[in-house]
């Protein structure tokens, strides 16, 4: 059951979440804000959206790390803005370079990433826990060293599952990084099969293996409003709406009330 799957991340604790585009799943995040969950530490890899605004809004988010909070055309994440402006979250300023870098660390078992690209940004003046250091095997080549991100929970919606817990994500591969990245995986899917995924060699290569994965919940329609991978396009109405509303406080109340109280997986 999709309430069983967000009950398991409670409040204090490290969430990497998927870009828009790519498996957001918005039927966790409904159930999230339904338990009151807290102090949440988001990860958007590498960048975040109407999922990490709505969470901020409610109240749910300590701090975020990523490199942007954006609802694309439709303007600024207006509970991201609010937030930021008020003091009331902490970001953690990056690129996408350094999100993937990041989580490569945390993949690999390793500590930290090396990454050059960032020599030279103000980002490394205000990143403490970014080190500069001189390349052992070069002189006069400084390099930025990124510490491992290691996520409590990666979150997340794919296309199938399996009754075996192998989870299908076709040609996104940041979600087999932000799986494997983290300590425990929480999926929600389009549907389940009784066939073995890991079986089939055509499907195989875009498995996420069982191992990998703690909990898989069926929701179909589980990204919506979001465009989801090939399977549905983005509602623009309802983003557009979203985005109208929750310039305001008042506003957002009123839209997450509505939302909340949805029986069908809609925004």
């Amino acid at each position: 059951m999709i309430g069983e799957l967000a009950a398991a991340i409670p409040d204090g604790a490290t969430v990497a979440l998927a870009q828009d585009s790519v498996g957001v799943s918005m039927a966790a995040t409904r159930e999230l804000v339904r338990d009151g969950v807290r102090d949440l530490d988001l990860v958007g890899v590498p960048i975040s959206g109407l999922q990490a605004d709505v969470l901020i809004g409610a109240g749910c988010v300590r701090s975020i790390e990523t490199s942007a909070v954006t609802l694309g055309e439709f303007g600024t994440a207006p509970r991201f803005a609010a937030a930021l402006k008020a003091g009331t979250i902490r970001v953690l300023d990056s690129t996408c370079p350094a999100i993937h870098a990041a989580l490569q660390a945390g993949q690999k078992g390793l500590p930290f990433m090396p990454l050059r690209g960032l020599i030279g940004s103000d980002l490394v003046r205000h990143r403490s826990d970014w080190k500069v250091i001189d390349n052992p095997f070069g002189a006069d080549d400084p390099i930025v060293l990124l510490p491992a991100i290691r996520p409590d929970f990666a979150l997340f919606h794919a296309p199938l599952a399996d009754t075996k817990g192998n989870v299908w994500i076709g040609r996104q591969r940041d979600l087999l990084v932000i799986a494997q990245a983290s300590k425990q995986s929480l999926v929600t899917v389009e549907a389940v099969t009784d066939e073995d995924l890991m079986r089939d060699e055509v499907r195989a290569a875009g498995v996420i293996p069982a191992m990998y994965v703690s909990r898989i919940a069926l929701a179909p329609g589980g990204a919506r409003p979001l465009k989801f991978q090939d399977h549905y396009a983005r509602d623009d109405a309802a983003v557009a709406r979203y985005a109208a509303m929750a310039r305001t406080d008042d506003g957002f109340c009123e839209w997450l009330e509505e939302w909340l109280q949805a029986d069908a997986i809609a925004a």
